[in-house]
């Protein structure tokens, strides 16, 4: 059930690319594409995909210019300048919670991005459900206090953002815990990937999520108008995130945040990281690390001591 799942992901993700390609990637067989987490386009190159395995390109293909130009035009719907504002960051928010990466020659104003054009290469990260991943971790995370809040560490693509998702499953649903209302604070669509008001991936029956906002703010939000006993969001990248989870930590809520980073010490060379685990909130740190037979969790305490 979960292969085929994650399959259909992939399907959904694939429909952006232009009929031969997308013909290349319908073809794998099932089990392989169950395991791909992003779709690689480089102009000139074949196109390639990457499992935990490392990236796989697909002989006798050539991603061309017009390619690239397609993928971006489906994902913004025709109408590139509606997403310019996700651009401008360097990836767009694709329907489905996936996200599409971007490279090229960047329009500079004032010393910010503005605008890319002349695409080179893009990457098309897929959205992975997998119900059930966070068993290996969940019972770790409780301690006296209930709920420890939860800081999710692994390098870019290690598979943060998945975790985090059922995690959030789990604990909203009370899937051998206590169920917590859970604020899913979701700048970027890809934890919820809200669409008409309703999350398009389970994130189970009593979270609310707050979509296309910055994270401090809808963690703010959330924190003052439902109520809510967790919050999550992925990737802290910025000192406002910060000072929005001091201020829920004050106000007793757990959190779950994921951050990108090899191990702690990682985190403690990055000043915007080193006062946030010097306020000693996160009482559990999962490390993701990627293997030869797939991905490892362990689990410690804010110091660094297994769990």
């Amino acid at each position: 059930m979960e292969t085929a799942r994650a399959a259909e992901r992939l399907d959904q993700a694939a429909r952006l690319l232009p009929g031969p390609l997308r013909q290349r990637v319908a073809a794998l067989p099932l089990e392989r594409r169950a395991e791909v987490e992003e779709l690689r386009l480089r102009r000139g190159r074949p196109l390639s995909f990457l499992t935990s395995e490392g990236e796989i390109f697909l002989p006798d293909t050539a991603v061309t210019g017009r390619d690239l130009d397609t993928v971006l035009e489906l994902a913004s719907a025709s109408s590139v300048h509606t997403v310019l504002a996700q651009v401008k960051n360097g990836f767009v928010a694709v329907p489905g919670g996936h996200r599409l990466g971007l490279c090229g020659t960047g329009v500079v104003e004032g010393g910010a991005l503005t605008n890319l054009r002349e695409l080179s290469s893009l990457s098309l990260r897929i959205a992975r459900e997998f119900r059930g991943l966070c068993w290996e971790v969940l019972p770790k995370l409780w301690g006296a206090r209930g709920l420890e809040s939860t800081l999710i560490l692994s390098p870019p693509g290690g598979g943060k953002t998945t975790l985090l998702r059922d995690l959030i499953r789990a604990i909203s649903a009370g899937e051998g815990c206590p169920p917590r209302r859970v604020g899913v604070a979701d700048e970027r669509g890809e934890l919820a990937a809200v669409a008409n008001g309703e999350p398009a991936l389970d994130i189970g029956p009593r979270s609310d999520v707050m979509s296309a906002c910055p994270k401090a703010v809808g963690m703010m939000t959330l924190l003052r108008g439902m109520n809510p006993q967790v919050l999550a969001v992925d990737e802290i990248t910025q000192p406002e995130d910060v000072e929005a989870m001091l201020q829920a930590a004050g106000c007793g809520v757990a959190l779950l945040a994921t951050a990108h980073g090899g191990s702690l010490a990682d985190l403690d060379r990055r000043p915007l990281y080193r006062r946030l685990m010097a306020q000693g909130i996160f009482g559990r740190v999962v490390l993701i690390e990627n293997a030869a037979d797939g991905r490892r969790y362990s689990v410690t305490d804010g110091e660094g001591r297994p769990w």
